[in-house]
């Protein structure tokens, strides 16, 4: 459907509400993997090489299915996808809670990134189709729910995870059965949605007028984009903790919570991020976004305890408003393949952030986690490259 079109749709609040909350519940079950780090360090003896290891068996499947799966969506839909993507995710969390070595940690990482590589694709089409045409706000909304599912994964770990230990992990479960129940339902909202369009005789959507060569210039720069934005992210995710423990001498629990604060903040942005780039335009955004939390990130590594916290909420809140930003831009690069479209940016943003995560894992082994930390915002000057994107607004 046209644009045009789309704004003649109302907004369906509630099926943007639901997904953005069954996506809480996926991004907080793949969350507990990281949030286990610091037990399973000392319980199995790894490495800081095998626990980005373990990220990258998480999320490298994400990374070559998402994309996949996205444009057999947009070419058969199915419905109950999402339902089905869920039941992978709680035989995942089920898998980790019971693994007993290295190897059975990895199977359950892989499992866990299946289940979110057939979620978020077809969640992310869900929403675009109830948005109404505010294609930001859903894109906003949708994200949200899954970083503050994200940044409640510390915080049930400091609650839950870490006093009861790795088995406990399997009661998260039951959260994942009633993302079943609520995607099911949701199932049935995409049918009839699909069945009123069809009647209603809704036009085909145009496809891009950028040329070739433009079209792969854009994306070459989103790549980018993503490298710089989710490598920084992912390595907070997985070591945040670790450089405070190693900066400040502190506890596991405090280093969790700070954590919390921090993906609280990613999770805030998140949210703006979308609406704002209804308003002003998501180029803008997104120059604004990562090129606005460069200073912050190189102060944070030299800063003290009260100046960390600080400048970690201010490049969370920052550099989190351009994802939203980042899909919907790349959406109407190819209007007419927003499934594979989404697929490419989750599973790109996912599989280079957790090699990123891994290989900076392996440099921490050698050089130590601050020095890492050190480096970590360079990444951030990759963010001047958005003079590149054309304008498709």
């Amino acid at each position: 459907m046209t644009a045009h079109r789309q704004l003649l749709i109302p907004t369906s609040y509630s099926v943007v509400l639901a997904v953005s909350g069954t996506h809480l519940i996926n991004d907080l079950i793949q969350f507990l993997l990281p949030a286990l780090y610091p037990v399973l360090k000392s319980q199995y003896a790894l490495s800081y090489f095998q626990l980005g290891l373990l990220t990258l068996a998480q999320q490298i499947t994400a990374c070559v299915l998402q994309p996949v799966m996205g444009l057999y969506g947009d070419l058969r839909p199915k419905p109950y996808m999402l339902a089905i993507s869920m039941a992978v995710v709680a035989v995942g969390v089920l898998m980790l809670g019971l693994a007993g070595s290295f190897g059975m940690l990895l199977a359950a990482s892989a499992v866990l990134g299946i289940g979110s590589a057939l979620f978020h694709p077809e969640a992310s089409r869900v929403c675009r189709m109830a948005s109404g045409g505010r294609f930001g706000f859903a894109q906003s909304s949708f994200q949200v729910g899954g970083n503050t599912g994200t940044a409640l994964g510390p915080l049930a770990a400091a609650l839950f995870v870490l006093p009861l230990g790795q088995i406990s992990t399997v009661w998260f479960g039951l959260l994942a059965v009633v993302g079943v129940m609520i995607l099911i339902r949701i199932a049935g909202w995409f049918t009839e949605h699909q069945k009123a369009l069809k009647a209603a005789g809704t036009p085909r959507v145009e496809a891009s007028r950028l040329p070739r060569s433009r079209l792969i210039l854009a994306f070459a720069v989103i790549g980018a984009l993503l490298l710089s934005k989710f490598v920084f992210i992912e390595t907070f995710k997985s070591y945040y903790t670790f450089f405070l423990i190693e900066r400040f001498g502190m506890e596991i629990r405090q280093a969790q919570t700070i954590l919390f604060i921090f993906l609280g903040a990613v999770a805030l942005g998140t949210f703006f991020g979308g609406p704002i780039g209804d308003r002003i335009g998501r180029r803008r955004v997104i120059w604004v976004s990562i090129v606005g939390a460069l200073p912050f990130a190189l102060l944070l590594p030299h800063a003290n305890l009260a100046g960390v916290i600080a400048l970690s909420i201010a490049v969370g809140l920052i550099l989190s408003s351009a994802f939203s930003a980042i899909v919907v831009y790349a959406q109407e690069l190819m209007p007419q393949k927003v499934g594979m479209v989404a697929g490419f940016v989750f599973g790109f943003a996912f599989g280079v952030g957790a090699l990123g995560a891994a290989i900076l894992g392996g440099l921490a082994d050698m050089i130590g986690m601050q020095q890492v930390f050190n480096y970590l915002s360079a990444l951030l000057f990759l963010g001047f490259l958005t003079a590149l994107l054309p304008d498709v607004e």
